[in-house]
């Protein structure tokens, strides 16, 4: 994929860069990534269909909606492919998706909102569903596979707490890990109901952070495995993703829940891990007092 530096995309617009940065703010459009140096990074297909846009003499505000309906346009293809069973198809509309933006916001844009909306069509217990789960599943790993190897990065524990590779919460923990990965985080997921062998994995990862992600698994067998987190690698923040309400408390006291858009997620978890945090703040980021004791309340679900 082709980026364009601040300065080279104002060129090819015609504008300067004050101007350019206005519109981002004013209009959200268009929406750079970061290079590892924090510097701004535009794709070069949202500059070109906004240039083209101008060039019919258009105001900002109308070729700006012109270019995001061209850009959006590949969430449809990716729908109709999928809906027909096309799967190689799909592939191809999501490689018209990475001409235009990076893997990550090909992701969250594209593969994300197509997925969800064969869901609300056809339900995430039918066929259908099924098919594409596992296409996009696919997908993501071959992504992840082809990502830049990230040995030194701070490492991240993702808690699995979700049903199985056809919940939909799996495929944005598959996002998350890849999201994660492209940003510098090493990243290691385990289910939340293995703990033989636990704090093995914990002395040779070393995370400085640890996400439960998915609203799956029962609150007991989640504390019992967070437990056993804290008492192998210490006071390390646990935070939570998809999990329960957006936001809200949980019954774990304080309990913090990252943003559910992967992308933005993956740089909280980066920030976190390579700023630290305290211990007292630890503490606050969940309470275990009440966790994992011998003798639990009944099994139940953190509500939705």
């Amino acid at each position: 994929m082709r980026t364009l530096k601040t300065s080279e995309a104002a060129a090819v617009l015609n504008v300067s860069p004050n101007t350019l940065r206005a519109w981002e703010r004013r209009f959200g459009y268009p929406k750079p990534q970061r290079s590892p140096g924090k510097h701004r990074l535009y794709t070069h297909g949202e500059i070109a269909a906004l240039r083209d846009a101008l060039q019919e003499g258009l105001s900002i505000s109308s070729a700006i909606s012109r270019a995001r309906e061209s850009v959006a346009a590949d969430t449809h293809v990716l729908v109709g492919a999928l809906a027909a069973y096309e799967l190689e198809r799909a592939d191809q509309a999501m490689e018209g998706a990475l001409a235009l933006r990076s893997v990550e916001r090909s992701v969250e844009e594209v593969l994300l909102p197509s997925l969800a909306e064969i869901g609300d069509r056809h339900g995430t217990d039918s066929a259908p569903w099924a098919l594409a789960a596992r296409w996009a599943g696919e997908w993501l790993l071959r992504a992840q596979r082809l990502s830049p190897p990230t040995a030194t990065g701070p490492a991240v524990l993702l808690g699995d707490a979700t049903r199985d590779q056809l919940d939909p919460d799996a495929l944005a923990l598959r996002a998350l890990e890849l999201c994660s990965s492209r940003i510098g985080l090493r990243t290691v997921t385990l289910p939340v109901t293995g703990l033989a062998g636990l704090g093995d994995v914990l002395t040779a990862y070393a995370p400085k952070v640890v996400v439960i992600a998915g609203g799956e698994e029962v609150d007991d067998d989640v504390a019992r495995w967070a437990y056993r987190v804290r008492a192998s690698a210490g006071a390390l923040p646990v935070l939570l993703f998809r999990r329960g309400g957006r936001g809200d408390r949980t019954r774990h006291a304080g309990a913090r829940h990252l943003a559910s858009a992967p992308t933005i997620a993956s740089g909280q978890l980066l920030d976190l891990a390579e700023g630290g945090v305290a211990e007292d703040d630890a503490d606050d980021s969940m309470e275990f007092d009440d966790l994992a004791a011998p003798t639990t309340p009944p099994r139940r679900r953190l509500s939705a």
